[in-house]
């Protein structure tokens, strides 16, 4: 006899609706499961036989085959193992085989408990982008699956308490578990969640780069801040999210994915809305930056970051590789990690903010500066950001020490942010309909195409003599729409085109 049920399987946050195919046969007892699962999948042998004699079943002894389909799918993780439980004690004749055809989510525990699994956010998504009409997810997990519209959610807080919900009257957990499946209502709509912002009053002085910051936050624009220590920069970084607008639905819902897969996501408060905010130490592995696994690869800090700020703070401390593997997703908004059993795709749309010393001991700058380090040593520790990384960077910000205006309050994050939102909303008008929403996303033929021909001189006498390259030079222009969105015109004059230049190269040409 056979019995079928259904789950899902990530690739990504690419989710993908399988058949979950169980065989009970004549024969010695076995239990074989094949459809290339991994490690952790090929373990549900296991915890399923043991779950289902905890909730006071007989497990088939006979021949069991258990066959994932697509079979040519890589699969991981334990979120099958329900579905798996289900299929099994159908083609054994325990639950009707029709109850069980649905979509089931979750890992079992050794007791019977279903427990919560990573990625159920995009797994519901999945299931509810296929057809799908109601899934069942662990009890723990409902919240989040809740968050997905136009699908019933059912949660199952033990394989017991579900199959009686399927009408095996016989099934019975252990002493203590919780009780029967539920259905969750639907969750009412997107809710901001974070704790409080910084407010960019908090710091005084740095009038160059407080401008720079707004217009990094206008246009998207990757910023990178250098000076000695103690003068604010991270201060600065911190409080860029704060001036950020907030996510529309569709970036929400995957932003929330991403961080629903890397685990510890919090499903109460809603989708997440606001702009994250990641800041790796610089001793961070290639892999926990950018994301990695033996076998299909999960998300790093810079997927996490996705739709927000990324901070590396002390920058030419981060190892030579893992500055490097940011060139790619700079550009495309997205890595693609690749490994034994497939490629994985990540979205990597990111603000990448750095901040620098002059030098290893920091005191490399002003009219006398008091460093103690060789040439040889400040041209090894600049040379750490390579150039070719610093042609992304559209902003680059020399912080000074402040020395008056201490006590002088600047302008507080709502108001500064309030600019930037006006600032975006003339963007995303201009760019309706283009596929971009920020000036940092433009592509170079339609900057310039749309860029007055006489605000441009001065840049291509700069590209000619060397001080940009082609690359650099359509990142100003980037900067100089968003200085004209700023001021509030509709297209960047000479003066914009050369405050984005100096912005960019320290060099007004």
């Amino acid at each position: 006899m056979i019995g079928r049920s259904r789950a899902v399987v990530l690739t990504g946050l690419t989710g993908h609706v399988i058949d979950v195919e169980a065989h009970v046969a004549p024969g010695l007892p076995s239990f074989t499961l094949v459809g290339l699962p991994d490690a952790a999948l090929s373990e549900a042998r296991d915890r399923v036989r043991a779950a289902v004699a905890s909730s006071r079943l007989t497990w088939p002894a006979r021949r069991v085959t258990v066959n994932l389909s697509p079979a040519s799918l890589p699969k991981s993780g334990a979120g099958t193992d329900l579905a798996i439980a289900l299929a099994v004690l159908a083609a054994a004749g325990e639950v009707p085989p029709e109850a069980v055809t649905g979509i089931h989510l979750g890992e079992l525990g050794l007791d019977g408990r279903v427990r919560e699994v990573r990625g159920v956010l995009p797994a519901v998504a999945a299931a509810a982008a296929a057809g799908a009409q109601s899934v069942v997810v662990p009890s723990d997990s409902a919240a989040e699956a809740a968050l997905v519209p136009g699908i019933e959610v059912r949660a199952a807080a033990t394989l017991a308490a579900l199959l009686r919900a399927y009408g095996n009257g016989d099934a019975e957990e252990l002493a203590g578990l919780p009780g029967p499946a539920a259905r969750v209502a639907q969750a009412p709509g997107i809710e901001a969640t974070g704790g409080p912002v910084p407010d960019l009053a908090d710091v005084r002085g740095q009038a160059e780069a407080r401008a720079a910051l707004e217009v990094a936050a206008a246009g998207g624009h990757h910023m990178l801040m250098s000076g000695p220590p103690g003068v604010g920069k991270t201060m600065l970084a911190t409080r860029l999210p704060g001036l950020l607008p907030d996510l529309s639905p569709a970036e929400a819902v995957e932003v929330t994915s991403v961080h629903s897969l890397s685990g510890g996501f919090d499903a109460s408060g809603g989708l997440l809305v606001r702009p994250p905010f990641e800041a790796p130490h610089h001793s961070a592995s290639a892999a926990a930056i950018v994301g990695g696994g033996a076998a299909l690869a999960r998300p790093g800090a810079i997927s996490r970051a996705h739709g927000g700020v990324l901070f590396l703070d002390e920058a030419p401390e981060f190892p030579a590789r893992v500055l490097q593997t940011l060139r790619q997703p700079l550009e495309s908004g997205e890595v693609v990690l690749h490994r034994a059993l497939g490629a994985t795709r990540y979205p990597a749309r990111f603000q990448l903010v750095m901040a620098a010393n002059p030098c290893p001991c920091g005191k490399y700058y002003g009219r006398e500066p008091t460093c103690t380090c060789s040439p040889h040593q400040r041209r090894t520790y600049a040379h750490r950001l390579s150039g070719p990384l610093l042609d992304r960077v559209d902003l680059q910000v020399e912080v000074t020490p402040v020395r008056t205006g201490l006590d002088e309050p600047g302008e507080s994050t709502a108001v500064v942010a309030a600019r930037v939102a006006q600032a975006r909303d003339r963007a995303r008008a201009r760019l309706s309909g283009l596929g971009w929403s920020a000036n940092a996303h433009v592509g170079g033929r339609w900057l310039r195409e749309h860029t007055p021909s006489a605000a441009c001189v001065d840049l291509w006498a700069a590209l000619d003599r060397g001080v940009v390259s082609a690359r650099g030079a359509d990142r100003a222009l980037r900067v100089a729409w968003t200085l004209a969105d700023l001021a509030g015109v509709d297209a960047p004059s000479a003066a914009h085109v050369a405050q984005a230049l100096a912005l960019r190269t320290r060099d007004v040409p």
